[in-house]
């Protein structure tokens, strides 16, 4: 087998997997190094399919226990079976990274197995337990995601301390689960187990949770997590945790230490760029460990490359998946383009907080000149008739040209709305083109419109 590739990519997470599928498409002989059995990466394997399974499931538990009986639907006994939920979970995931295979093998992906690691300019060794192969492109893409951050004071155990694949497989429901993190992973896990059953205090550094999203929709969510028995200490300062016989303590700087049953670190992650070999090609990482690249994904070596988490930026899959395919688009075609304007943030707890663009707060500080219109949903009819009427949705338009800057969502289905407006600011839409088009009746995505609208003060149902 010839071990010499047009293309060599370093992981098969969603930046790695679909650029290497799209070179293929492109016409290159593509490699493709993972050191996990299963292909994927992260978001598949422990991150982003997983949780969203447990948050679906646990949704659906929640309202049967409490939400169904208003709608004249009554059930008896309702019993978790927690090991089935974790089954239907692992079940989904296998089928996924079972998916990938088969495109690997459709597009005739070469795939290795083990630890990659540069021996200098267009050479890698991958390290396997069986066996140790050395091959070699003119080419080679690095796309080798992030793990999870930690923090100091704070010792990981993998059993009562945890990160958030840990927390994916709790084998019984914690009774009390503190969460150090008030970002999307500590929140979306965080309603997971609170809907079955714990107790659950989130800790947050700051003095508000999502950093990063709109602050107004911020404030809203932690009145709704509130509701819905979710527990917050913000501007909290863990200093560290400490283990009892079953019960651990987490110590909080000029704050009263809290006596819990699991604790989950979601403080972030990190690049995964370690023991690449990156100094045998004169490649340097900035102080947290990122890549440097420059317009076209191109690393200070010649012909590496590096996309995804790697290279700093949103740590979001999606993001990972554009930047993989404007990369190989380009080698092949001398053309490859993201706009970062354009890709949506997504929360997935319920409601579901999502963003696009620019926050207000982000205009306020480059001096943009903006108008902003707003609508709640519980002025949509589809909302009322679903039952799911917290939140609302704001469009953010340049004051002179009208230009959709920003939007944010919280409410129902908000992950699957933001895209209408993402697709908006794809093609420079004004709030007037989104407001003119005809939304059909009833659905959530009336509200959008209805935002729009509230840009040029002409709403309808408010």
């Amino acid at each position: 087998m010839s071990t010499n590739f047009d293309l060599i990519v370093i992981g098969a997470g969603p930046g790695g997997y679909v650029a290497a599928i799209r070179a293929a498409q492109l016409g290159m002989n593509v490699a493709c190094i993972e050191k996990e059995p299963a292909l994927g990466g992260t978001c598949l394997r422990v991150g982003c399919i997983p949780s969203k399974a447990l948050l679906e499931s646990s949704e659906l538990y929640e309202e049967a226990n409490h939400s169904l009986s208003k709608r004249g639907i009554e059930i008896g006994d309702l019993k978790l079976d927690l090991s089935k939920m974790l089954g239907q979970k692992d079940e989904t995931v296998s089928t996924l990274t079972q998916g990938v295979a088969g495109l690997f093998k459709k597009n005739k992906i070469t795939r290795y197995q083990g630890h990659a690691r540069f021996d200098g300019p267009g050479k890698l060794t991958v390290t396997s337990s069986e066996e140790e192969v050395s091959l070699s492109s003119p080419q080679i893409l690095i796309a080798t995601g992030s793990v999870a951050a930690t923090l100091p004071g704070v010792e990981l155990d993998g059993d009562r301390v945890v990160t958030s694949t840990e927390a994916l497989t709790f084998e019984k429901v914690p009774e009390h689960l503190v969460v150090i993190g008030g970002g999307a992973i500590g929140l979306e896990l965080g309603t997971v187990w609170r809907r079955l059953g714990s107790k659950v205090t989130v800790l947050e550094y700051l003095d508000r949770l999502l950093p990063g999203m709109d602050g107004e929709l911020a404030k809203l969510a932690l009145k709704i997590y509130k509701s819905q028995g979710l527990e917050f200490q913000l501007g909290a300062k863990v200093t560290g945790v400490s283990h009892n016989k079953k019960t651990c303590d987490v110590e909080i700087e000029g704050a009263d230490t809290i006596r819990c049953n699991r604790v989950l670190v979601a403080v972030g992650r990190k690049p995964n760029t370690e023991n690449l070999g990156l100094e045998t090609l004169g490649i340097e990482t900035d102080k947290r460990g990122f890549i440097a690249v420059d317009e076209h994904y191109q690393t200070k070596a010649e012909g590496v490359y590096a996309v995804g988490d790697v290279i700093g930026g949103a740590m979001l899959a999606h993001k990972a998946e554009e930047e993989g395919i404007a990369c190989v688009e380009y080698l092949a075609t001398g053309y490859g383009h993201v706009n970062y304007d354009a890709i949506p943030a997504i929360v997935y707890t319920s409601p579901e907080v999502a963003s696009v663009g620019k926050t207000e707060e982000q205009l306020k500080e480059q001096k943009v000149e903006y108008r902003s219109g707003t609508f709640p949903f519980a002025a949509n009819g589809r909302a009322r008739a679903i039952g799911h009427t917290a939140g609302m949705v704001k469009i953010l338009a340049d004051a002179q040209t009208d230009r959709i800057l920003g939007a944010h969502i919280i409410g129902p289905h908000a992950g699957d709305l933001i895209a209408e407006v993402a697709v908006a600011i794809e093609f420079h839409a004004s709030s007037e083109d989104l407001a003119r088009c005809c939304h059909a009746h009833p659905t959530l995505a009336e509200a959008v419109k209805e935002a729009a609208m509230a840009v040029d003060k002409r709403t309808i149902h408010i």
